[in-house]
């Protein structure tokens, strides 16, 4: 079991990259996490939308659990994400989480995603998203192996 996370865009800034190493540095399998950066397209709104969302799918497994990020996604708390990756493991199946590009991912991938996140109603830039991500694998670690990391 592994994770992998698909984004598209450019490679993270100096800042960004610190602070995800912080975290993903600390994760251990099954949460232990491998980036993959997809390029974003030259073409704008539908166009890029669609080579994108074509690119994205292609590196995705029939057999792995995909969680889309979108801000038109459910909400849920660190617990129940904790808690859904947790489930998800135990079932022996791989997670991808999947960011998409600057004007989003096209229906395929939200037909193909098992379940669809929004951190927030808030829009982030892309870096912010990627490292609020990596803290948040880590704080869903911590949680499962009931780390006092997470305070309720």
């Amino acid at each position: 079991m592994t994770v992998k996370i698909l984004a598209v865009g450019k490679k993270h800034e100096s800042w960004v990259q610190e602070g995800i190493e912080r975290y993903l540095d600390r994760l251990k399998k099954p949460y232990a996490a491998e980036w993959m950066l997809l390029p974003h397209s030259v073409m704008a709104d539908d166009g890029a939308r669609d080579e994108e969302s074509g690119r994205i799918l292609a590196r995705l497994g029939n057999d792995e659990f995909v969680i889309l990020l979108d801000e038109r996604g459910d909400e849920v708390d660190s617990p129940q994400l904790a808690s859904l990756l947790d489930r998800t493991f135990t079932a022996g199946r791989s997670v991808v989480f999947v960011i998409g590009g600057a004007y989003g991912v096209d229906d395929r991938v939200h037909q193909r995603a098992d379940f669809v996140w929004s951190l927030s109603p808030l829009v982030f830039p892309h870096q912010l998203v990627r490292l609020m991500l990596a803290e948040q694998l880590y704080r869903a670690q911590q949680i499962t192996a009931g780390h006092p990391y997470h305070h309720e």
